[in-house]
């Protein structure tokens, strides 16, 4: 409870400061330079398991930052990181990467298990939340075109409960009855898009 209540006062500061500055893209991408190493140049990771950032909406990215510093969201490379991020660095980085093209689709080498993966996102209304392209909006990720494996594993513990908290918790309700053949079905159509 005391998580929730340090995230969302920490997210009100971001969102609701005033007074209310405009994001600065140049100074996003300057601090982004702390972030290439695992999320790679333009947002495009190349590490298993580190999601791609490039494209992804600019209120996603700084709930995220602010789920990360209020220790709400825990990673443990994530963690010094962000305790050195201000709210203006927060705002800029999330307009930056959301300035960013998002990663170019992979030919599909499964479609059997992407049509699957089309019928298990059908049947559990994942565009109700992150749209018809699966481009994400507002503080909704973008889940088209991210690493295989990263959405495997963000399934994965959102289905155990290992990724909870605030804003997450509708995906953990979502995640749940998923069996393992829905998740990597799932997975593997959305990186495909």
């Amino acid at each position: 409870m005391r998580n929730a209540l340090v995230g969302a006062v920490l997210a009100m500061a971001v969102v609701g400061g005033s007074p209310v500055r405009g994001a600065d893209i140049a100074a996003g991408k300057e601090k982004a330079e702390l972030c290439v190493g695992c999320h790679g140049e333009g947002g495009i990771s190349q590490m298993e398991n580190i999601p791609s950032l490039a494209a992804q909406p600019d209120l996603f990215i700084q709930w995220q930052l602010v789920f990360f510093r209020a220790g709400t969201r825990k990673n443990e490379q994530m963690q010094p990181i962000v305790e050195q991020l201000n709210n203006d660095d927060i705002r800029n980085l999330g307009a930056y990467y959301a300035s960013l093209p998002p990663k170019a689709p992979k030919p599909d080498d499964n479609p059997d298990l992407s049509t699957k993966g089309a019928q298990a996102a059908v049947g559990r209304r994942c565009a109700s939340c992150h749209m018809d392209t699966f481009a994400g909006t507002k503080a909704v990720a973008r889940v088209a075109g991210q690493r295989e494996e990263y959405l495997v594993k963000a399934l994965r513990e959102y289905k155990s409960g290992a990724r909870s908290g605030g804003a997450m918790a509708a995906m953990a309700d979502v995640a749940f009855p998923l069996s393992e053949e829905e998740i990597e079905a799932l997975a593997h159509y959305l990186a495909h898009l």
